[in-house]
């Protein structure tokens, strides 16, 4: 951890530990790196400190045409209305670039006086506005520990109080390591819905809810895991250690943590809840005493406030709002709402904006390079193609080059890459080692398999399905070595490999040989089952070798050998036609 001297870290508010909670400690002090220690030279800094609103962009506080929800025009009338604003973030996914953005974007959040900038508050002039920074869950991504600190610290230094376990936090497969992180939090991990095992170094460390008291009001957080954990995560010894309520259970054990919180005569109570937006609107209509659901898991955009979409009645009548901020980091939100005397939201408003407007500020950057080490130059792009705007079923060039290193560097006939691995993309400039581990983040270990044509086909074939699915998971197969193509209905019509003379083969899709056999280079989520692209299993036997490193090494070890500068281009080596 950054023991930086500067000035303190926003102030938390006050956490009562009554709730339901496990231990009883306050959340750290933490302090943010020091800007005062860096060199102020302004050529230096003039790329990470412009202004925060850049033109033609709208401001943090900005409202769109039918993002406010008031029912009542009486607000002005009541004293006892409660003003709050939540800053909510979900889905990061370890994108370390958009968390020196948010950083950035939460310092605007905590200096702003909203009254002086949106007209929510016209009607409700009196009174503070209480803030809070929340986030749902998968702010982490992948099993390299120093990537996991950076995201640990962002949620420290950035003064966010609570989070939701995500799916990708257990992508930590030490539950020692798991433990440390936090251990070194001061913001709280919430999950209701999960049984940890006794004797697991995480034990103790998650709870189910906790109580925040801010301008002598105080609201009940509660947390919940994605039920459908175990299919999202590789098995490691982290995830052993976990059992998770299926979604009917996880209904029924937070309305028992709702009314604890009532019990004790609080009456506003979020979730932060990785359940998904399926989930989360049954959880909204099937329970009482929720007020806001903040939401993440399926990587929903969710814009304004409309009613029947996030905005629904409990069993009581009451108003829910759910939330949800995309992936990547590539947006952020922000909540307005209004309470009345009861705990019910006679207002709210809901504002997504995207980080790419908002800088990097310069003493953050150097802050995470302090824990993260120097970036490696190790290439340059002369001119890349756009990214796929549907990453899970397109064709993606910036993916296939990592296929393209996953073949040459271990040799093997065939590279085989789950689309849902590649999480960014190259850009004009320099490659370095942070944007490889940027694009392909998980940190899984490669392995040569030995497969048949029938295993690869069929592979390829459970890819294709996620075409006309609504989530469009798992996702289709990025590959080398292998080009085919299919129709937008996922069904597949032809399948060529290209062997090592430069060789086109035609392979049978409607009868793959079952005998034949290619060397595949993959790694060990794909290898094992992750996702069902071939049968769950262990310790599988058509492993022929294993390594302790990941494609990002890899793709490093190839860029190096290329021509530079590159070019990603798109070779059509997976087509979709009518």
């Amino acid at each position: 951890m950054l023991k930086c001297k500067g000035r303190n870290m926003i102030n938390v508010p006050n956490i009562n530990q009554t709730a339901s909670n496990i231990g009883t400690t306050q959340p750290k002090q933490e302090k943010v790196p020091n800007q005062n220690s860096l060199n102020s030279n302004s050529s230096q800094t003039q790329n990470y400190t412009q202004t925060i609103y850049p033109e033609k962009t709208t401001s943090l506080w900005g409202a769109k045409e039918g993002s406010v929800y008031n029912p009542s025009t009486t607000s002005e009338k009541d004293p006892k209305t409660t003003h709050t604003s939540w800053f909510y973030i979900n889905d990061v996914h370890g994108k370390m670039t958009n968390m020196e953005r948010i950083y950035n974007m939460t310092e605007e959040f905590d200096r702003s006086n909203p009254k002086a900038i949106t007209n929510f508050y016209k009607d409700t002039p009196q009174g503070d506005i209480s803030k809070f920074k929340v986030s749902s869950g998968d702010i982490i991504l992948g099993a390299n520990y120093t990537h996991n600190q950076v995201a640990n610290q962002f949620l420290n230094w950035s003064g966010f109080i609570a989070s939701a376990l995500g799916n990708h936090e257990l992508d930590i497969v030490d539950p020692t390591k798991m433990a440390a992180l936090l251990d070194n939090a001061s913001y709280k991990m919430l999950a209701a819905n999960i049984d940890v095992d006794k004797n697991s170094p995480v034990y103790g460390r998650i709870q189910k809810s906790m109580v925040v008291e801010k301008d002598g009001e105080k609201y009940g957080l509660i947390g919940i895991a994605p039920s459908d954990m175990n299919e999202r995560v590789k098995m490691n010894n982290t995830l052993k250690d976990f059992k998770v309520a299926t979604p009917d259970e996880t209904i029924k054990i937070v309305q028992e943590e709702v009314n604890k919180l009532k019990a004790q005569g609080i009456n506003k109570i979020v979730v932060l809840s990785h359940e998904g937006i399926k989930n989360d609107k049954k959880l909204a209509q099937e329970t009482e005493g929720i007020d806001i659901i903040f939401g993440a898991h399926t990587h929903d955009l969710i814009e304004g406030i409309k009613e029947g979409e996030n905005l629904f009645s409990s069993k009581s009548g009451e108003p829910v709002v759910i939330t949800q901020a995309g992936k990547d980091g590539e947006t952020v939100g922000i909540l307005n709402v209004d309470f009345d005397e009861k705990g019910v939201i006679k207002k709210v408003q809901n504002n997504v904006i995207k980080t790419r407007a908002y800088n990097r500020p310069l003493f953050i950057k150097d802050s995470v390079e302090s824990i993260l080490g120097k970036p490696e130059v190790i290439g340059r792009v002369k001119a890349a193609v756009e990214p796929p705007e549907k990453r899970l079923i397109e064709n993606n060039p910036h993916g296939n080059l990592i296929a393209d290193a996953m073949r040459s560097e271990l040799g093997t006939d065939i590279a085989i890459l789950n689309a849902g691995n590649i999480r960014g993309a190259f850009s004009q400039g320099p490659i370095d080692t942070r944007l490889i581990s940027d694009i392909t983040p998980f940190e899984d270990n490669m392995m040569i398999l030995g497969l048949t044509e029938k295993q690869i086909v069929d592979s390829i074939k459970v890819g294709l399905k996620s075409v006309t699915k609504s989530s469009n998971k798992p996702g289709i197969l990025l590959v080398s070595g292998l080009r085919y193509k299919a129709n937008k209905k996922g069904e597949l019509l032809d399948l060529e490999f290209t062997d090592k003379n430069n060789q086109v083969h035609k392979i049978d899709v409607n009868n793959p040989d079952p005998n034949k056999k290619y060397t595949v280079a993959a790694d060990d989520f794909f290898a094992t089952g992750g996702d069902g692209y071939l049968e769950s299993n262990k310790n599988p036997d058509f492993v022929i070798q294993k390594f302790e490193m990941d494609k990002n090494k890899l793709a490093c070890d190839y860029i190096k050998k290329l021509n530079q500068p590159i070019e990603i281009k798109d070779d059509h080596r997976v087509e979709f036609v009518d």
